[in-house]
């Protein structure tokens, strides 16, 4: 390892810890948040209310000296109130525009499902061409730009599912999970005297995460790896139980995804472990299970777990 990559995962090891802080026992959820931001996209959070989906997207935003905005997507939730308006301001006789929360370089759209796919569609549009469009005037989003959607996974009385289209433009879907018990003490102890999100500092600054995004691009993808992602994507096509599989938006999402992940182990190559471990948070959401699946009990994780095991892993020669 190279002095740079001792110095960039030095950097790595104090923002892991910074958020570790916050989130206790959850390095897994940190790590693949990371991925997305790293690689330029953005998460989809489904997990039950209360196990710190906000606390980790707030923990990030800080650690980063981000600009951090929250949305909370209700039914009656118009398009406006996320890109933002024009207002006519009666003292100099001109329309100004006051920005959504989209403007912002980190966006909690908390509970994506309970609001309208034309407001779902706004913030999801903006996400895929990193620009608002409001009275005909084009605006670039903020750099760097990232978003993590939440939903419930139980409550679905009220919501507008996300169609397959739209769970396309997500990098990852992410589940945190309940924590153990000594994490939940550890919690305990940690809160008990206010809470440590409010004494997060930055360790990374704007920049330096605009340059370690530039960097992963830089991560080498040999030929074989090219392949086996492709070969993997291409066979959920093929699945028996499978009614739509991954589209070639999914592999170009792997190999980034993958490139990120190669970099945060301080590493500037890929590895088939890298596309493996990946893939089910990659693919799962991409995936429409067919009336066999269903009736058979079976999941998209479960099943894509079955496509992985059946490709043939690239062996490199030396």
């Amino acid at each position: 390892m190279t002095q740079q990559m001792m110095n960039q995962q030095s950097k790595l090891d104090q923002l892991f810890e910074n958020m570790e802080r916050v989130m206790v026992g959850k390095r897994d959820a940190i790590e693949l948040t990371l991925v997305a931001l790293f690689a330029g996209g953005h998460v989809l959070l489904e997990d039950v209310p209360g196990v710190g989906k906000t606390m980790l997207v707030r923990a990030l935003a800080k650690s980063l000296d981000l600009d951090f905005k929250r949305v909370q997507f209700t039914p009656d939730l118009l398009p406006s109130d996320v890109t933002g308006v024009s207002v006519y301001n009666q003292k100099n006789m001109e329309f100004e525009f006051r920005p959504g929360p989209i403007m912002g370089n980190i966006v909690l759209a908390d509970e994506i499902n309970r609001t309208s796919p034309k407001t779902q569609s706004a913030l999801l549009e903006s996400m895929e061409e990193s620009h608002i469009t409001v009275d005909g005037m084009t605006m670039a989003l903020s750099r760097p730009f990232f978003v993590m959607a939440t939903q419930n996974p139980i409550e679905y009385e009220g919501t507008y599912p996300l169609p397959e289209a739209q769970l396309d433009r997500f990098l990852l879907k992410l589940h945190m999970g309940y924590p153990a018990k000594q994490e939940e003490m550890v919690m305990l102890d940690r809160t008990s005297a206010g809470h440590p999100i409010d004494t997060l500092t930055s360790v990374m600054s704007k920049e330096e995460l605009m340059e370690r995004q530039r960097q992963v691009k830089e991560i080498h993808v040999s030929d074989s790896i090219k392949r086996y992602i492709v070969e993997i994507v291409s066979n959920t096509r093929k699945h028996s139980l499978i009614q739509l599989g991954a589209s070639p938006r999914a592999s170009i999402a792997l190999m980034k995804a993958a490139q990120a992940y190669a970099y945060i182990q301080g590493r500037d190559y890929l590895l088939p472990d890298d596309v493996k471990y990946l893939a089910p948070h990659v693919l799962s959401h991409r995936l429409l299970l067919n009336s066999e699946a269903k009736f058979q009990g079976e999941s998209a994780p479960s099943v894509l777990e079955d496509v992985i095991k059946k490709t043939v892993v690239p062996v490199e020669r030396g």
